[in-house]
């Protein structure tokens, strides 16, 4: 479904920064010229109005990783707890320890924070809390990426990991109406014997959690083939998960085809070289295969040089079916509303196509019949009521 066009008497909305932000920073004004996304204040009163619609507007969330929503916050209160990391307890520390210099500086960011999750109830707090995060941007579902294998190998018991991600859901979904599902996802930095170690704790009936949906591979691209992971994938999917790997991110568009092929995929992460394939971009459209895209994720990780460049308008112009996600928001200075704000910039959306682009989120979820269909009528009044006010 390819959102519908602003009106040219509607102003564009305001283009985010890439990196870390201080707490309690307005996410649309640049702080910073130097940095690859440069941003301009919504002024007008179009944008801002704008601006107001999509922080209002219901919305789904399919690509966001769990300890990459941790907020400055979590994270500082994370550190403390554990002062041996070399993460800064202070939140003003960590807009600078949040800039990247590249997608490998990235992931070792990435990891240190990963070490700060060492006990259940540290999973438990930080599970919560994105929740939190999410419901405040009207997020009502979500499918959070998790990697069990990076805390059960730091010593977390599985069942007790499981249970406290569970507890969270659970939790959450009746304080804040947002509704949690899991993506388990093999760290592909660690090689086979996490994607082992991953495929285990998805398929074993004794320890699955009750909101798993479906199975991912997350990290580093480059050395990091896909059809190593085909027997996993192929073992996920035969115990009804669906298949949901990053591809074509930091390497091109050949890996989305690895994905495709070896680990039928059913949607990409990403998928941000595919635009370079113009047979590959016709093969999603006509397979309606979702491409989960990040926008201010791909500046800050450098896999796209500038948002000007960003492949998303390739991807509607040839019909390709795409979503839009925060990824590891704070680590990217971003939420959800913000990455909004800049997709209806780059696609020059209006209302109704931000609308029709936060259902394009629900239709590629793994959510039931039911449950799309309650948050797309949700969609529609919302927008029907903005537009009539």
């Amino acid at each position: 479904m390819i959102p519908s066009h602003r009106s040219a008497d509607h102003p564009r909305p305001v283009r985010p920064r890439g990196r870390g932000r201080r707490p309690g920073e307005d996410p649309l004004t640049d702080r910073s010229a130097d940095h690859a996304v440069a941003s301009t204040a919504p002024a007008d009163p179009g944008a801002r109005a704008l601006n107001t619609f999509i922080a209002g507007l219901p919305k789904a969330e399919l690509h966001v990783h769990h300890v990459g929503s941790a907020s400055p916050r979590i994270v500082s209160e994370l550190a403390a707890r554990h002062p041996d990391s070399k993460v800064p307890t202070d939140p003003e520390a960590l807009v600078d320890y949040f800039t990247f210099t590249d997608f490998a500086h990235f992931i070792d960011v990435y990891l240190s924070v990963v070490d700060l999750i060492r006990t259940p109830e540290d999973v438990r707090l930080l599970t919560y809390e994105v929740a939190r995060d999410l419901a405040r941007q009207q997020v009502r579902y979500a499918e959070l990426t998790i990697t069990p294998y990076s805390s059960t190998r730091r010593g977390i018991d599985e069942r007790a990991f499981m249970d406290a991600i569970e507890d969270a859901r659970k939790a959450a979904e009746a304080d804040f109406g947002t509704v949690l599902r899991w993506c388990f996802d093999i760290p592909g930095e660690a090689g086979l014997v996490s994607a082992e170690e991953t495929v285990r704790l998805a398929t074993d009936d004794r320890l699955r959690p009750e909101g798993l949906v479906s199975f991912g591979l997350g990290g580093p691209e480059i050395g990091v083939p896909r059809p190593q992971f085909k027997p996993y994938f192929d073992r996920a999917i035969a115990a009804g998960l669906h298949s949901v790997p990053h591809a074509g991110e930091t390497t091109g568009p050949e890996t989305v085809w690895d994905a495709l092929t070896d680990l039928r995929a059913e949607r990409i992460g990403h998928g941000t070289s595919s635009a370079q394939d113009p047979k590959l971009l016709a093969h999603l459209a006509e397979r309606r295969i979702p491409l989960e895209v990040c926008p201010t994720s791909n500046i800050a990780t450098r896999a796209v040089r500038t948002l000007d460049e960003h492949p998303i308008k390739e991807f509607v112009r040839a019909g390709v079916f795409v979503t839009i996600n925060s990824d590891d928001p704070p680590m990217f200075g971003t939420d959800l509303n913000t990455e909004y704000a800049v997709a209806a910039r780059l696609l020059d959306l209006d209302e109704r196509g931000l609308a029709e682009l936060a259902k394009n989120a629900v239709e590629a979820s793994f959510l039931d019949e039911g449950g799309k269909a309650r948050i797309k009528e949700e969609i529609d009044t919302y927008t029907s009521g903005w537009l009539a006010s």
